[in-house]
């Protein structure tokens, strides 16, 4: 189905079709291939950086597509729709970007900018360690301060694009306690830099995830990214734009698997007639139907508050945990609608169901969502 969309101007409407039109020729025709065999789509990014969709929402003068976050968020929705792993991988390169955006010098935008905008350069985002996950605050990588830069040492998990990206918005400590992490934009290849082999998931295959181990890699002073120490600000005011992020891949995930299912409904007969018409089962498509909208227009309220001005740190969280708790329960009720068929691997929704419980999980756990909102609550 598809979605018929509130959009502020005639140029957004254009770049949605432009993104349909894309999404259908390289990433749905593509997926299932690179899903199953667990291999990376060489050649795809460059496409999606060409189109410009990998700047959307940066300034022109940075080669962006001055996109406010709710047109930009409903483009990665589109993406997600048709391949989940790629649309988290253009949100992650988007976070990786606003490290250099919001508190790069502009001697550093000028250097960067236009290149990571134009997706010849991808990033990923190294905050998370091995005993550093939910507590960022415990992260012990260390950037040591020498004559000419900066040496890093310590290991680094759960790197969407690890060992593929070209740049890493890499976080540090260079002193003690939660004001001695800095920000630093690491290149994607050093002398001393390693990565491990790619995760083995459930899901989100074809987009490696690894570990990287920094054995004390030289990094130069202008790397540093915003004031030594100013590192957990940087991370946590990115998070909130990759939380919004994270809701969009997870509503294109659900509404995939709404669509499939209602489709599967209006084919299947039982008893004579089609599935969908037993009320039992039109009512969980109808329940289904009802998150998919409620999760799009929490992370579309969010972002309206972004793009205003406005705090929406709170909204981000609220918008995250909505949309990836909806996204779980739709791909499940999806496999649920195709009966004993939705749990082979001859339809996608088994797929779908086992790509949303990440999203649960990445960018701040459900939980960690509940307690942002639960102090926010509290103030």
């Amino acid at each position: 189905m598809t979605v018929e969309r509130l959009l502020p101007d005639q140029d957004a409407e254009d770049l949605i079709e432009l993104t349909r039109d894309i999404a259908d020729k390289e990433l749905a025709r593509r997926v299932d291939e690179h899903e199953r065999s667990e291999t990376y789509p060489e050649g795809l990014f460059a496409t999606l950086g060409a189109a410009g969709l990998l700047g959307l929402p940066y300034p022109e003068e940075y080669g962006g597509g001055a996109q406010p976050y709710e047109v930009y968020l409903q483009v990665v929705e589109e993406l997600a729709a048709r391949w989940a792993a790629v649309a988290v991988a253009v949100s992650v390169h988007t976070l990786a970007c606003y490290t250099v955006f919001t508190y790069g010098t502009p001697e550093q935008r000028e250097r960067w900018l236009p290149r990571m905008l134009a997706g010849e350069l991808i990033g990923g985002y190294s905050l998370s360690e091995p005993q550093a996950g939910s507590d960022a605050g415990a992260l012990s990588c260390r950037a040591e301060r020498v004559a000419d830069g900066y040496r890093i040492t310590g290991n680094k998990a759960w790197i969407t694009h690890g060992g593929i990206a070209d740049f890493y918005a890499l976080f540090a400590r260079t002193g003690s306690g939660s004001r001695g992490v800095s920000c630093f934009l690491a290149p994607g290849a050093a002398d001393g830099l390693t990565f491990g082999k790619p995760e083995e998931k459930m899901g989100l295959h074809a987009v490696p995830t690894t570990s990287a181990h920094w054995d004390g890699v030289l990094l130069e002073a202008d790397r540093l990214i915003g004031e030594e120490g100013q590192g957990l600000q940087i991370a946590f005011s990115a998070l909130d734009s990759g939380r919004l992020g994270i809701a969009a891949c997870a509503t294109g995930l659900a509404q995939a698997a709404l669509d499939e299912a209602v489709a599967y409904a209006k084919e299947r007969r039982t008893f004579g007639k089609r599935i969908i018409d037993h009320q039992g089962l039109g009512f969980l498509l109808a329940d289904m139907a009802a998150a998919v909208d409620s999760a799009r227009a929490t992370y579309l309220d969010a972002a309206r508050r972004r793009d205003a001005g406005l705090p929406y740190g709170r909204h981000a969280s609220v918008a995250k945990l909505v949309a990836t708790d909806a996204a779980m329960k739709v791909t499940t009720d999806a496999v649920q609608v195709f009966g004993g068929y939705g749990y082979t691997r001859e339809f996608r929704v088994e797929r779908y169901m086992r790509e949303a419980k990440i999203m649960q999980i990445f960018e701040g756990t459900n939980q960690i969502q509940r307690l942002v909102i639960s102090r926010d609550l509290a103030k």
